[in-house]
């Protein structure tokens, strides 16, 4: 059986049955169809479309149906189009000819938007929250760092010595923005489409009013054309994903080469880590790599859907149906990732020693004796010429830098104690820099981020169960 059936003859052919069904995968949404059919029922009978005996009895078989999806015992039809047809089927079932009046008022076109509002509200609020506890690790591992440092890189060539605690929250503030972007798109998509119809409204009694502040969104759609078409917000979602999923990229990035014997500056624990199915000495760091590999899927996804959505005419087109499997999608890859890059985090081994040999050696600190010039009034341009000058001669010549500045007239003893090791990374001083008391304001400012994202968080996270 259609929803259709009374104005096509015949059967739908099974071709087409199967190259439209979307029941594979909506079927994720039957929680949020659940709890939008019952704000629609509440709202048909505050209004009289429905009387109190008929809201009752579809609000019982609706909760009957939610019982049978929670303890494994609701059976799919093969005739269940999709997830919404077969809530309403099963309804029917349960509540005889009553069920044939849930769908007053309703369209799927907007059903399927409010469900999808519903779905992305909540399971984007919880993507946030595991990113923040990502964050909390890697702020532990901040405060744990203490005084270690290592290389800061530019071009993958040192640069500057830089605290590891620095480093790490480098990367804590780009989820920062992350989670910053996914507050952001729940609240733009926090908007209810119930009551838009197929289009164009209902000239029943409906009150879309109430049944947003039923469904805990915080408005209403202004105008049903753009209700029913709009998938800006799994666009938008799709591109926080993304993103996200490139920052993970990027630390995954850091690890395969920090955890090389090229660099030596971490070891995986062996639970976070595999082997060779060869090579007997191997261990690899494959959650960093695919947390890195995973981004192209990502990016895909988004891709895909912003193609499909932009030679769509309002209003709903059936193309529309191809943004639930990237948006899914997304969010599980982007959850498992999370999860094990939080614990790989947790629990690598640092070797500091490592570390700072590294970025202690060459020239590391060769700002430091342009800077010094500079105090002594020289300007920087012929500061930084002079100090290449002596970085050229030390490598030219293969005398250890150290000597050339203590010979040159203008940097001499002073210059000289710059290069000592851990020196250079306790002159930074400027606020967001990497010096101890920078870093150590930044920590605090980084607790406080945290605990404002969870409380702006928190509202979004009392919604509806989580899927199966």
């Amino acid at each position: 059986m259609t929803l259709w059936e009374s104005r096509l003859s015949g059967a739908m052919a099974d071709e087409v049955a199967a190259f439209t069904s979307s029941l594979e995968f909506d079927r994720l949404l039957i929680n949020d169809d659940l709890v939008a059919s019952r704000a629609h029922v509440k709202g048909l009978g505050r209004h009289g479309v429905l009387c109190e005996a008929e809201v009752q009895a579809l609000l019982a078989a609706l909760d009957r149906v939610a019982e049978e999806f929670e303890n494994g015992t609701f059976v799919f039809q093969p005739s269940d189009e999709d997830v919404h047809t077969a809530v309403e089927r099963r309804v029917t079932e349960l509540a005889g000819e009553v069920g044939a009046k849930l769908h007053t008022g309703r369209s799927r076109n907007d059903q399927v938007a409010t469900d999808l509002r519903l779905w992305c509200r909540r399971n984007l609020a919880e993507v946030a929250t595991d990113v923040l506890s990502f964050q909390e690790v890697l702020l532990q591992r901040a405060r744990e760092a203490g005084d270690a440092y290592l290389p800061g890189y530019t071009h993958l060539q040192r640069a500057q010595p830089v605290l590891l605690a620095h480093q790490l929250l480098a990367h804590g503030w780009a989820l920062a923005r992350d989670v910053d972007r996914m507050i952001d798109a729940i609240e733009r998509l926090d908007c209810s489409p119930l009551g838009a119809g197929a289009l164009a409204g209902s000239s029943l009694p409906l009150d879309p009013d109430f049944v947003a502040e039923e469904l805990g969104f915080h408005r209403r759609f202004e105008n049903s054309i753009d209700a029913v078409s709009d998938r800006d917000f799994v666009a938008e979602v799709l591109f926080d994903l993304a993103m996200l999923g490139v920052h993970l990229s990027r630390m995954g990035e850091e690890i395969v080469l920090w955890a090389s014997e090229e660099f030596g500056f971490c070891t995986l624990q062996d639970a976070y880590a595999t082997g060779s199915s060869m090579l007997p000495q191997k261990k690899n760091p494959d959650v960093a790599e695919l947390a890195r590999g995973k981004s192209g899927r990502l990016i895909g996804h988004l891709t895909a859907v912003l193609t499909t959505l932009k030679g769509l005419p309002l209003s709903y087109n059936r193309d529309l149906q191809e943004d639930k499997e990237p948006l899914f999608d997304a969010v599980a890859q982007v959850r498992r990732a999370l999860a094990a890059m939080t614990g790989l985090f947790a629990t690598l081994s640092w070797d500091t020693r490592r570390m700072q040999e590294a970025a202690d050696g060459g020239a590391a600190a060769a700002v430091d004796l342009a800077e010094l010039l500079v105090e002594r009034g020289i300007p920087f341009r012929k500061a930084h010429a002079t100090v290449a000058s002596l970085v050229k001669e030390s490598i030219e010549r293969r005398v250890p830098l150290v000597e050339l500045v203590q010979a040159h007239p203008d940097l001499g003893e002073a210059g000289a104690k710059l290069l000592e090791p851990g020196v250079a990374v306790g002159r930074r001083t400027t606020p967001g820099g990497t010096g101890p008391v920078p870093v150590a304001e930044q920590l605090e400012g980084f607790v406080r981020h945290l605990g404002v994202d969870r409380a702006r968080l928190e509202v979004y996270l009392r919604t509806p169960k989580k899927d199966p």
